[in-house]
């Protein structure tokens, strides 16, 4: 059985996620955007910027992360002193964590679903007189909701399952910055206690399997719309 201790990770990686998701995402359709419609000086860099989490070892991610935004980093201090904001070591921190990590599979997903819009679809919308708002609204956004609910997905999945950056910017202070991930590792560490990382284990594998058939049921939805 999952003490208090337990649930209050599975809660806190839940809402972390969520978190993480939302604030990611205008921020990803952006960026996307960019990437598959703009060609400019700097492309590749962008491009190279957007998908260093994959490729950077995820307690370096976490250690650059301290760097900028402890108290005594560049970043931390002006949020400490201008808006009263502390991210290392707090919850909000181990959002910002797992933003940063699941970033780029967001964006991967969310490009796609760009890069295979037909162009011609929204220069038919635009010589109807539709401004570039409204053909972005209207035609653009609904033929990538499939690659945004993917992006959407995979991100939280990835923030769900984020462990190395987090713990590194974060700690594991168990009821305040514990995640799932840090639960199981702090239960591998006491023996006895495979029970309870297991069932951990098996939370979150169930919380991941659930969010693929609430996308899964949603993506079929919008493409009834969009054939109707």
């Amino acid at each position: 059985m999952l003490g208090e201790t337990e649930w209050m990770a599975v809660t806190l990686s839940v809402q972390v996620s969520l978190w993480a998701t939302v604030i990611s995402l205008p921020v990803a359709i952006g960026v996307a955007y960019v990437l598959a419609r703009r060609d400019f000086r700097g492309h590749a860099v962008l491009n190279a910027l957007v998908h260093a989490p994959l490729v950077l070892p995820p307690v370096v991610t976490g250690y650059l992360l301290l760097l900028l935004f402890s108290r005594n980093g560049p970043a931390g201090q002006v949020l400490q002193d201008w808006f009263g904001v502390t991210l290392a070591f707090r919850w909000t921190g181990a959002v910002l964590a797992a933003a940063i990590m699941a970033f780029p599979l967001m964006v991967r997903a969310i490009r796609l679903g760009f890069e295979a819009v037909d162009p011609k679809l929204e220069q038919a919308a635009k010589t109807l007189g539709a401004g570039p708002l409204v053909v972005f609204g209207t035609v653009t956004l609904p033929l990538i909701f499939p690659g945004i609910l993917a992006g959407v997905v995979l991100a939280f999945a990835k923030a769900m399952g984020e462990f190395g950056a987090t713990i590194t910017f974060v700690s594991n202070i168990p009821g305040q910055t514990q995640t799932i991930p840090s639960a199981i590792y702090s239960a591998m560490q006491v023996p006895g206690q495979e029970p309870v990382a297991m069932t951990l284990v098996l939370i979150s594998a169930g919380i991941a399997v659930g969010a693929l058939i609430v996308s899964e049921i949603l993506a079929r939805r919008m493409q009834r719309r969009l054939a109707a």
